[in-house]
């Protein structure tokens, strides 16, 4: 998310000229002695953007990009828990597990629409915005990005998670599940709203990543794997 304090500044520059972004970049401390060219914060903040898109939000579209991450895996709400433990207490093991895997490839579908809104969200960073994430905590760059694209996030991944219940198969292994769930004696019935639950959880995935990157690009040295990001990141050791 590093990368997302990086792209903050490369729209600056897109946005404004650079004499005014010299201006900005002059009151950020060099503790470096490194010169203060905005070309090259620019190019080292695309370059970030670039990375962590490519290195963490890319791979949850991939197959088992939230199934097989822990950090990120989808697991079943609370009020559905008690239906995975029913099932396999009936011999039903392989639908619950199955009913778990399709939620999560659901999620790996959306996450394709996320790129294109983030893109957008850098390009209404100001030159304040800009330097409160360069300067600020671990995870300032995916707070500042949560809290302008969360709501148009949702409603991008929200219809793309109900097609995809129908494209991996997670619409009919659910309703299976749930009408076998419901038929046991004795038990509370349940009729969840899966959709809205898978979408609050992908975007907590893909923050999560996104977070991850900007902790080892803010801490990590050997991460700013080019001069260039270890001359901009310079800047905020």
């Amino acid at each position: 998310m590093w990368f997302k304090k990086i792209f903050l500044f490369c729209s600056i520059f897109t946005l404004i000229s650079c004499a005014e972004l010299q201006q900005v970049v002059d009151t950020l401390p060099n503790q470096t002695g490194i010169g203060m060219d905005p070309t090259m914060i620019g190019n080292g903040l695309r370059q970030a953007l670039d990375f962590g898109i490519d290195k963490q939000v890319t791979k949850l579209t991939q197959k088992d990009g939230f199934y097989k991450n822990q950090l990120v895996k989808i697991m079943l709400p609370q009020e559905l828990q008690k239906v995975d433990q029913t099932l396999r207490d009936i011999g039903l093991g392989s639908l619950a597990d199955e009913g778990l895997k399709v939620l999560n490839r659901a999620a790996e579908d959306a996450v394709k629409e996320a790129t294109p809104i983030f893109v957008s969200a850098v390009k209404s960073i100001t030159f304040t915005d800009a330097k409160n994430i360069l300067l600020g905590p671990d995870n300032a760059a995916t707070n500042y990005l949560e809290q302008r694209t969360n709501n148009a996030l949702y409603s991008k991944f929200n219809p793309v998670i109900k097609n995809s219940f129908s494209k991996v198969g997670a619409d009919q292994i659910w309703s299976n599940i749930i009408t076998k769930y419901n038929s046991v004696p004795f038990v509370t019935k349940v009729n969840p709203d899966l959709t809205d639950y898978v979408t609050n959880e992908a975007l907590k995935g893909v923050y999560k990543m996104i977070s991850v990157e900007e902790k080892d690009i803010r801490n990590n040295f050997s991460a700013r794997t080019t001069t260039l990001l270890k001359q901009v990141f310079a800047l905020q050791d």
